[in-house]
Parts: structure tokens; C-alpha cells; sequence
């Protein structure tokens, strides 16, 4: 599903046979002006969004940004201005700020947690747990914020989980059929294995024919030393419990990447609002 066919069944949802408050109390030929206000410090992400919600309801309306995504907000700034008619002002108004709120805070989180590694070479990665149909507009917020996305789905890389792996009969199973699953296919995708313990990473450097392991629910101390067994022969990731207080523990290990998935599903929306102006 497109950005635009989100935001239309969005509206629909909202809306339905009409905006009975609005209709009711503005008259239909009055126009007006509106800025949308910071209410607390973060990192901005969803302008664009935002922006195709008005148009949506109404190409008319003028859209003015103040702000550009990837930008610190302080409280009382202006993020833009909006002129128009007054009862499509009304009625994209809640769905506009929903975006901007929930991205706002996926890109102020992630900003956070990434001052968490700063000197360090280890990258921040987002995970498939997003809210559904809106993982295009989550991930594009955690890289507003300075971190990475992982795979969009479950169709551009391949990822080997504990339960493939116990489905599959094993470790060397799972990274043969794999190989011949590719290969069959003529699919050129990247190979991530996890293990949950250092048998399975031995295992998995025994095998071979993979690019990046994850090590999942490692301490820091036992992350460190599988790092060192790895010795750089493929890419690493550590997973599984990794909080902003043990963050950079984990990322001094030298692991390449750490993935967190509260990036996008434990997210406070930023306090924002969208205020008349008389």
C-alpha cells in the first residue's frame, strides 16, 4: 500500500460521511490560518506526510513548512503554517498531527540512542516490529533520527531465526538449503544467521556461506568474545534485550551493528499542536 492510499484510508476512517463538528459550527465559505507548535524538544520527521494529508482533503489549502525533517525542534518553535478554508483545516488536522506525532517520537528516540554510540563504528538498526502498514512512514523516521534500516520485509534479505533453524534440522542444514533455495531461484540476496549461544556460532563458522551473524541475548562480556572468535570474517549484529543503558557496553565489543526493535514499537509520541491563528 502507497503513502497515498494509507492516508486516504486513513481519512475514511476518520471522517466517513462527514466532519459533523466542523460542518456545524464554521461556516462553509470561511478560510483561516493554522501553525503547527512544538510542545517539547525533538527530532522532526513527517513533514511530507503531513503536508499530502492537507492536500489530500483539499489541494487548495497552502502549506508552508518552517521545518524540515531531521531537524532538532525546540518547544514554541513553529513546524509550519497552513491557510485555507477552515473546515479542511478541521478535518485534516488530527490525521496530520498522528503522523507527525508518532514519527517525530520514532526519530527523537532514535536520535537519542544513537548519541549512545557516538565515537564509536558500531550503526543502529530498526526491525521488522512496526506498526502494520506504516513501516515505510516508521523506518523513514528512524533514519530521520540517524539510524539505519534493517530489511523492509520478509523479500529483500534473507534472515535465519532460531525457528528456521529448529524447523530446518539445524544450523548447516539451514544455510544448505538456503544456498540451493537462492541459486534455484536466481535470487541475490545477503544471508543472516542467529545463534543464541557460542555451539551455534561455531557451528555457523564451521558451515560458512553467510554474511552477517546475529548474536542474540549475548551478554556484553560474551559478545566481546564471540567478536573476537568472529575475527571479521563476516558482519556482526547483537539483538535481543539491548536497552538504552547497556547500549554502549554492547557496542564497544566492536560489533558492526545493534538492532532494537523499541526503535519503532515503544515509541512516546512528540507533544505537538496544531493552533489557529486569529
Amino acid at each position: 500500500m502507497t503513502i497515498d492510499q494509507i492516508i486516504i484510508k486513513a481519512l475514511e476512517e476518520d471522517i466517513r460521511d462527514g466532519d459533523h463538528t466542523s460542518l456545524a459550527t464554521i461556516p462553509e465559505n470561511s478560510r483561516g490560518k493554522a501553525q503547527l507548535v512544538f510542545k517539547q524538544e525533538g527530532v522532526l520527521a513527517g513533514m511530507e506526510v503531513a503536508e499530502k494529508v492537507f492536500k489530500t482533503i483539499d489541494q487548495n489549502i497552502l502549506f508552508q513548512a518552517e521545518k524540515k525533517d531531521g531537524e532538532t525542534v525546540n518547544k514554541g518553535e513553529i513546524g509550519f503554517v497552513v491557510e485555507g478554508s477552515k473546515l479542511s483545516i478541521l478535518s485534516a488536522e488530527r490525521l496530520a498531527l498522528n503522523f507527525l506525532q508518532r514519527m517525530s517520537g520514532i526519530a527523537t528516540y532514535t536520535r537519542f540512542l544513537v548519541s549512545k554510540l557516538q565515537g564509536l563504528n558500531t550503526r543502529l538498526l530498526d526491525t521488522r516490529k512496526t506498526t502494520p502498514l506504516l513501516r515505510e512512514l516508521e523506518k523513514h523516521a528512524v533514519k530521520m533520527g540517524g539510524g539505519e534500516n534493517h530489511r523492509m520485509g520478509l523479500y529483500d534479505m534473507i534472515m535465519i531465526k532460531d525457528n528456521h533453524i529448529d524447523f530446518a534440522g539445524g544450523i548447516n542444514n539451514a544455510i544448505e538449503k538456503t544456498k540451493d533455495y537462492l541459486k534455484k531461484n536466481n535470487k541475490n540476496l545477503k544471508i543472516e544467521i542467529e545463534v543464541r549461544n557460542f555451539d551455534e556460532l561455531r557451528e555457523v563458522l564451521d558451515s560458512g556461506g553467510i554474511d552477517r551473524i546475529m548474536l542474540d541475548n549475548f551478554t556484553a562480556s560474551d559478545l566481546k568474545k564471540a567478536i573476537r572468535e568472529i575475527n571479521g570474517r563476516y558482519e556482526t549484529e547483537a539483538s535481543g534485550g539491548i536497552t538504552e543503558n547497556t547500549i554502549r557496553p554492547y557496542a564497544e565489543s566492536g560489533v558492526d551493528f545493534i538492532s532494537v526493535g523499541a526503535l519503532t514499537h515503544q515509541i512516546r509520541s512528540l507533544d505537538m499542536s496544531l493552533l489557529a491563528i486569529n
